[in-house]
């Protein structure tokens, strides 16, 4: 018997529900450990707290002496919360968080101490940053790299330790993490978009980018997580049978959420609770035990922040109830695998969505202009899009099960489609009277009804429209929103500046009224993106057909699609918004790439090892006991023993050739291997791993699936997929 897998089986069974207290309503501790408006109201003088909110309102910098009172009023409030310890918690370029905690603890004279937190402390800290990817930007040895604080997003206490959320910079001032992009990106799509805006309201002054996530992941026993090899290094199962029974059904989708999740479930929604996290949707997804976390949408920066919180905290709340998450885009083959649905929008101060249709001809043409102007940049830029949902788990996921296709397209719903297709209509030049009221009433005016009765939904487009926000579905679940918000805020902000610049020139130089002016540039718009438009079934051969001759791109690959982030376009967008420089870039680049070899690299190592060291040599055993049974019957039957041994040494003779099979795939695999790493350049030596060592994996896993059938379940070594998807 396999000692681990059964263990492991017999520990999951005899697992009860860990108990859970939750309040009574959710918002009598909402927030409680964020030192949110509130607790600074409570902690800072007037004049500090002033400070604070100019800098979150309107991007002003704190005075030092400022941040000495502010400092000091974070730390009471604090260790009024018990904390005793205070961290810089950043996004460096590895995709998790990172933090080194200090205490609020100084020594003084006469033995004695203090607890101390100070302005400089708060401003700013230089952490050790020589083991953080940096893409070349500076040398191993040369560790300075500097945090600073980002007061646009409050400081939370978790656990006993206060994390103030900061940008990490390299001593030389190149951004080391996906956090400095994304405040540039915002700030650079604040400005077009509020400039466009005043077309329709002179009272807007700002414009925020809007973030709603949803969070899909799998939750497994520990225990059995623990027995998989797989799991525990590559966050997903290399080889495994398909379960008899898999999602078929769709008996699970929106089921009744089993007693220890649901458990989980509260346990994890109180934590977010405290922390400021506004979740508020759960349900069970398509595949056996995946599951769905999402929040109120909130500010694009705070929701990165928000999300990026919330993995780190799901793991910890997970272990307090015997599970494992597991954040990896397609963890099992055969089933749904998991997204993280980015819901995006702009919103000014005066409380519009500028992506939801209003109740007058002038608010849908302030919403047609917007959307518009979004599909003309996703067309423009749709392979840095691609770019930036790239990953090499993420590479499992896309065109799979639900899952968009690697094919960037924009799908708005038929309804939507015809009322472009009037606009494309309009004429050329200025409107007459009669053509613009024509289009106001019947054309502009009938657009919240339309939406009120659109009900489409194509679950295979990367980017649809969904009545108030663009979803950009083609996210992975163990992605860092901050790229793909910063590359859609990037985009939609250059055009914009670029709609503004054509408006402004048909009004003074071909004496166009404002109207006239924009409905003609939207018009070219429609025209220009309209092959990014596509209403059909995304995973089709036709589409891949279609796509090509529109002259889509379709970059299947992690590699492939990277090579985008640096060409020439692709910098000078950065740099004439200031979010990047070609060095930032470049170095993003390089990491990027040598981080999808490794992690291709990491796969092939433990795929042979667990074929080696545990498949074959449990295939071995198995056959051994079958030449025994056919020796056994060969002393008994003599010269007829084939007539009841035929099915057995057919066994013994498929055993020996899936095991032939497996090593001349781990053998040419590591053959492969060893000369990808034999190459100098980052971006070649992924496309090594891509193209000459990954194929290996799919046949490899073939044999070993294949021996899994044929071997007896008793001394099978690995917890099946039936064990991992439907143990709860």
């Amino acid at each position: 018997m396999s000692t681990l897998r059964f263990r492991a089986l017999k520990e999951t069974f005899n697992r009860k529900p860990i108990a859970v207290t939750e309040p009574e309503r959710r918002s009598s501790i909402f927030g409680a450990n964020v030192f949110n408006e509130h607790a600074m109201r409570q902690y800072l003088t007037k004049d500090s707290y002033k400070s604070v909110m100019d800098a979150i309102e309107n991007g002003s910098k704190i005075e030092r002496a400022v941040a000495d009172h502010i400092s000091t009023g974070m730390k009471e409030w604090a260790i009024s919360k018990g904390a005793t310890h205070y961290t810089h918690w950043f996004q460096p370029l590895t995709g998790a968080t990172a933090e080194k905690h200090d205490a609020f603890f100084e020594t003084v004279e006469n033995g004695q101490a203090i607890e101390k937190f100070g302005g400089g402390q708060l401003v700013q800290q230089e952490p050790d940053a020589s083991s953080f990817p940096n893409g070349g930007i500076r040398n191993t040895f040369e560790a300075r790299g500097y945090t600073a604080w980002d007061p646009t997003s409050p400081a939370f206490i978790y656990g006993t330790t206060l994390c103030i959320p900061t940008i990490f910079v390299a001593y030389t001032g190149e951004a080391l993490d996906n956090k400095t992009p994304l405040l540039r990106s915002l700030q650079t799509v604040d400005k077009a978009a509020t400039a466009v805006a005043k077309y329709f309201d002179k009272n807007v002054t700002k414009v925020n980018a809007t973030l709603g996530w949803e969070q899909e992941y799998f939750l497994i026993d520990k225990a059995l997580a623990a027995s998989r090899p797989d799991i525990l290094l590559a966050g997903r199962t290399l080889l495994g049978h398909a379960s008899a029974k898999g999602q078929q059904l769709d008996d699970h989708y929106f089921g009744s959420i089993p007693t220890r999740v649901l458990n989980y479930m509260r346990d994890l929604e109180t934590e977010c609770m405290l922390l400021g996290v506004p979740v508020k949707t759960r349900h069970n997804e398509v595949a056996p035990n995946q599951f769905e976390l999402a929040p109120i949408f909130e500010e694009a920066n705070l929701a990165v922040d928000h999300n990026s919180l919330l993995m780190d905290v799901m793991d910890k709340v997970a272990d307090r109830h015997n599970f494992m998450v597991l954040f990896h885009e397609k963890p099992f083959a055969g089933i749904n695998g998991s997204g993280k649905h980015n819901n995006w929008s702009l919103a000014t101060n005066t409380g519009t969505n500028l992506l939801s249709p209003g109740s007058t001809p002038m608010k849908n043409l302030q919403f047609l202009t917007f959307f518009i102007n979004t599909i003309k940049a996703v067309h423009d830029y749709e392979e840095l899009i691609r770019a930036a949902i790239a990953s090499a788990s993420n590479d499992h996921r896309l065109g799979a099960n639900e899952a968009p296709p690697a094919i960037i397209s924009v799908f708005i719903g038929s309804q939507l489609t015809e009322v472009l297709d009037e606009l494309e209509k309009v004429t050329n030049g200025k409107l007459s009277p009669q053509e613009k009221t024509e289009l106001k009433l019947n054309v502009v005016g009938k657009i919240p009804e339309i939406l009120l009765d659109n009900t489409d939904r194509n679950r295979t487009s990367p980017f649809a429209f969904t009545g108030n926000k663009f979803e950009l579905r083609a996210v992975g679940s163990m992605a860092n929103c901050a790229m793909p918000m910063t590359v859609l805020n990037a985009i939609v902000a250059q055009q914009l500046i670029e709609f503004k610049e054509s408006v402004d020139g048909l009004i003074k130089d071909k004496k166009m009224k404002k109207d006239d002016a924009i409905f003609n540039v939207l018009r070219e718009y429609i025209k220009k993106s309209k092959k990014i438009r596509f209403e059909g079934d995304g995973y089709g051969e036709a589409w891949e057909k279609e796509a090509a001759k529109r002259g889509l791109s379709n970059n299947k690959t992690t590699p492939q699609a990277l090579k985008a982030n640096v060409s020439k376009k692709a910098i000078k967008l950065y740099e004439d918004l200031d979010i990047m420089t070609k060095v930032e870039i470049e170095a993003r680049h390089e990491i990027q790439v040598e981080e999808y070899a490794m992690h291709i690299q990491i796969e092939g190592r433990v795929l042979g090892d667990i074929a080696r060291n545990h498949v074959i040599p449990t295939a071995i055993r198995y056959q051994n006991l079958l030449i025994e049974n056919v020796q056994g019957l060969k002393n008994i039957y003599g010269s007829t023993f084939k007539k009841f041994a035929g099915e057995q040494m057919q066994l013994i003779e498929s055993i020996s050739e899936h095991i032939a099979q497996i090593n001349k795939g781990i053998t040419d695999m590591i053959n492969e291997r060893k000369k990808a790493n034999k190459i100098e350049d980052a971006e070649k030596r992924a496309f090594a791993y891509c193209d000459k060592v990954k194929p290996y994996f799919d046949e490899i896993r073939y044999h070993c699936d294949k021996l899994e059938l044929l071997v007896d379940d008793e001394i099978w070594p690995l917890t099946k997929y039936r064990e991992l998807l439907f143990t709860r």
